[in-house]
């Protein structure tokens, strides 16, 4: 029981039960009801709540890395944010996009399934515009009124939309390497969906559906995913496989981690010594004027990684242009 009843309590509810205040079998049946849970089988649920917790964290890095990859492709800044993740049925799915949009077609090997994109009409011809140059606030809201009366793409902007797709599908790809290594192709575009007929109206799917903010614009980009592509993974969605501490470090992801600090610039300093002169000296100096510093010329020298010093030098030449040569480690600084 959720409460423990005092003997009072207990007291009463008989005496109410003796006198016919309280029906037995109502408050049997009243509780029996309580148990009772709707269950709709054109919507079956086939994933638990752990499960789509665990996707929820999957697809929030793809909304990170995806207003990433599309700032730089668009050289503009795109706020992507997952507004929410559904498990509908494929016709239910048709049903609530645009008769006229943009479907990208792609399957992730090994796992089964056809995945798919959805951007609509008015999203798709702000990334031509800029993606083929650009276009202030004011261009943006007149492509929003003049689209209604658009019914199809052309081979250009199709070419164009097919980029895009294809930098998004390579952000899925990544976001599902702590799960699963996916190979994901796309297949192609389409823009009638109520002419594909890929999947079984009844076959139940996940439904991400991303909230992408550009310019003043705010609109969707819908992600279908069918449920046969989980089956292979399901055991893997999990929260203590995906927190697994016993998982060892890949020799692909050192290699890769390595690459990526290899490239971060630091500023490297060496302080020759310190001196104390007047302003009227200083403000004499000239080419050639010797300044005598607080520091021997056979001491090492102390260099300074983004001002934290780090390792004692000698100063040289190396061919025509000045060097150093490191002699030791500063103590104290070993788990730096």
């Amino acid at each position: 029981m959720d409460q423990v009843l005092s003997q009072q309590e207990i007291d009463r509810l008989l005496n109410a039960m003796t006198s016919g205040e309280l029906d037995e079998e109502v408050a049997v049946e009243e509780s029996e009801v309580a148990k009772v849970k709707n269950y709709d089988f054109r919507r079956p649920t086939k994933l638990s709540k752990e499960y789509i917790n665990t996707l929820h964290m999957i697809f929030e890095d793809f909304s990170k890395m995806g207003s990433g990859v599309l700032s730089t492709q668009l050289r503009t800044n795109v706020q992507m944010q997952l507004a929410a993740i559904e498990q509908i049925s494929y016709d239910e799915f048709i049903h609530s996009i645009p008769k006229f949009t943009l479907l990208g077609l792609f399957h992730s090997q090994p796992l089964n399934g056809l995945q798919m994109i959805e951007m609509n009409p008015q999203l798709c011809m702000l990334l031509v515009e800029l993606l083929c140059g650009g276009l202030d606030i004011r261009q943006a809201r007149k492509v929003e009124e003049d689209i209604s009366d658009k019914k199809s793409f052309t081979d250009v902007e199709l070419a164009v939309l097919e980029v895009v797709v294809q930098k998004l599908t390579e952000v899925y790809q990544h976001v599902w390497k702590e799960i699963t290594e996916l190979n994901t192709v796309v297949d192609g575009l389409d823009t009638n969906p109520q002419l594909m007929q890929n999947m079984s109206p009844n076959e139940p799917v996940i439904l991400a559906t991303f909230t992408v903010s550009i310019l003043e614009m705010t609109t969707f980009i819908n992600l279908c995913i069918p449920y046969v592509f989980f089956e292979g993974i399901i055991d893997k969605l999990s929260f203590r496989n995906w927190f697994d501490t016993t998982k060892s470090v890949s020799s692909e992801d050192t290699e890769e981690l390595h690459k990526g600090i290899n490239s971060v610039q630091l500023e490297l300093e060496v302080l020759l010594g310190n001196a104390q002169m007047s302003l009227a000296d200083f403000l004499h100096l000239a080419p050639g004027d010797v300044v005598k510093l607080d520091r021997k010329i056979t001491e090492p020298l102390e260099t300074y990684i983004e001002g934290k010093p780090f390792f004692r030098v000698r100063p040289g030449r190396k061919d025509s242009y000045l060097a150093i040569e490191l002699i030791d480690k500063l103590e104290g600084d070993e788990g730096e």
